[in-house]
């Protein structure tokens, strides 16, 4: 009778002993889930998605295509520099005239300039020079090449040009360069005007002239020439001057005796 009771008694609590001591699937993905948040959370990658810790650890990957195409919308700066150049004030414009006229700053009846000469070695001087430095440097005065090597660039050079051969009316200065020393007087200016070539070597032809230098026009066809100078004081100067398709004329202007 007491064996019986016995059996009957392991029979039922070995069951119920498993049951207390196994766990249910359910609280087991539950635990799992939990740590795997907290494991994640502290950083832990070996417990966190590849795919996941590749995408917050790897560099960000750009289209250089569509890079292209960001702040399409944004201020940029100019496509060329402003113009710094102040012309000198004895050359200014009256109120009235039109800009870029020839003769526009003073009461010279403007002379025609002689035809060019066929030959034009300082045209090809001037296409070959890549600054008004190397420009003034292949110069035939001695004077001029000489203070070439101690030209700075500033805009300000343009307006400390010779009285004789200034800046022209109206210009618009792109660069200017210049040397004062003992020996030196070297300025060196390109610029921009509305006025047609011919009309600019005509307003240069009468300044020159009318001062007592030499004029030499010279052109290979497309680039023309204007150099001279002057024996009572060595002055010199030449002119490189080209047209541009607006209808305007881009110039090179080098004089020696500046302001």
């Amino acid at each position: 009778m007491v064996r019986n009771r016995l059996r009957i008694l392991s029979v039922v609590a070995l069951p119920l002993a498993l049951l207390a001591c196994g766990t249910r699937e359910e609280d087991r993905n539950l635990d799992s889930l939990d740590n795997e948040l907290v494991e994640a959370g502290s950083g832990s990658a070996n417990a966190s998605d590849p795919a996941m810790t590749a995408a917050l650890h790897d560099q960000i990957m750009v289209d250089p295509a569509l890079a292209q195409h960001a702040n399409a919308d944004s201020v940029r700066p100019p496509a060329q520099p402003y113009s710094g150049g102040v012309p000198p004030t004895g050359i200014a414009q009256p109120p009235g005239s039109t800009p870029g006229t020839a003769g526009a700053s003073t009461s010279e009846t403007i002379k025609s300039t002689p035809a060019p000469g066929a030959d034009c070695p300082a045209c090809t001087a001037a296409r070959e020079s890549l600054t008004l430095g190397a420009l003034a440097s292949r110069q035939k005065d001695r004077r001029t090449s000489a203070c070439a090597g101690a030209m700075r660039y500033s805009a300000s050079w343009a307006d400390r040009l010779p009285v004789d051969v200034p800046l022209y009316p109206g210009a618009r200065v792109i660069e200017a360069a210049g040397a004062n020393t003992n020996a030196c007087a070297l300025r060196a200016v390109s610029f921009s005007t509305n006025a047609r070539l011919q009309t600019v070597v005509d307003w240069y032809y009468t300044r020159v002239t009318n001062t007592g230098f030499t004029a030499e026009h010279q052109s290979d066809g497309t680039q023309h020439t204007l150099g001279g100078t002057r024996d009572r004081d060595g002055g010199a100067y030449v002119l490189f001057l080209s047209p541009r398709r607006d209808g305007g004329t881009d110039v090179d202007l080098i004089a020696n005796n500046g302001n």
